[in-house]
């Protein structure tokens, strides 16, 4: 059968000349709704990590409200020791002006050897201790000691590495943390990704263990709630200022503003589905 065997011959020569790997296939398979995938990662991370060019410079050099806006969506990556990647969704920022903010740690224009970072370049990390055991940490931004908290984040990859980081952190052994509850606060985010002090005025630009990608898609203003900081304690007007930024709806915020919320649903702001 010379005419089966010919055109066996130019099918198997098509399949071999494809233009669509197998790992293109294996990718969108993967990206598709209720698809199975390594339970470490998120179900959004294979579309996230295609655009993984890292965030420069000129991202970063904005005033201290833009940024803490623009972060929201963007993608934190902290490479381990071990070379394990963990990534996670900037959700939530607190935007701390220097200067006239009473609730900053460089209010009246002061610097220190602990808030040395916030006066540097925007980009810079700024880490510091709180209660003698946690961590926080902020970026710098334009503006004399002005710098953005980030609050929490959406893990996408690694959430096997978090949760074992957050168990040694808290000296837990038996509570499994769920996935929501792994970054949801700027503590829990800094032991999750196993930042401590020792990352204190690195360069988000520059370092080897810790920088930034941009997200898939940046939110609209009718995504992002802006509202009071949290934890400031007693700084009169400033704290009441709408200097926290978070997306609106998603699971991952450690503190939702249901009021503010209701508020911009009555102005018609609804979210994006």
């Amino acid at each position: 059968m010379p005419r089966k065997r010919k055109l066996l011959a130019q099918l198997s020569a098509l399949q071999s000349n494809s233009s669509f790997p197998q790992i293109d296939a294996l990718e969108n398979l993967n990206a598709m709704p209720g698809a199975d995938l390594n339970p470490n990662s998120s179900k959004y991370f294979v579309i996230e990590k295609k655009n993984s060019s890292q965030l420069q410079a000129d991202f970063f050099n904005q005033p201290c409200v833009s940024l803490a806006k623009s972060f929201l969506g963007q993608i934190l990556v902290r490479k381990l020791p071990d070379g394990r990647e963990l990534w996670g969704r900037i959700v939530e920022t607190e935007a701390y002006l220097g200067g006239e903010d009473e609730a900053s740690h460089s209010k009246g224009g002061k610097q220190t050897q602990r808030n040395a970072a916030m006066f540097m370049k925007p980009g810079t990390l700024y880490v510091y201790q709180i209660y003698g055991i946690y961590f926080c940490m902020n970026v710098s931004s334009q503006g004399e000691g002005a710098a953005v908290l980030l609050r929490s984040l959406e893990p996408l990859q690694g959430l096997d590495a978090m949760r074992e980081l957050r168990r040694t952190s808290r000296k837990a052994t038996t509570k499994l943390l769920k996935d929501w509850q792994l970054c949801n606060g700027p503590s829990k985010l800094c032991q999750a990704f196993g930042i401590d002090k020792a990352f204190d005025q690195r360069d988000l630009t520059q370092d080897a263990a810790i920088w930034m990608v941009p997200g898939q898609d940046p939110p609209g203003e009718q995504d992002v709630v802006a509202t009071t900081r949290i934890g400031i304690g007693n700084r009169g007007e400033w704290a009441q200022k709408p200097l926290r930024f978070y997306l609106r709806g998603n699971k991952f915020v450690s503190v939702v503003d249901k009021k503010m919320e209701r508020e911009m649903a009555a102005r018609g702001h609804s979210p994006c589905s």
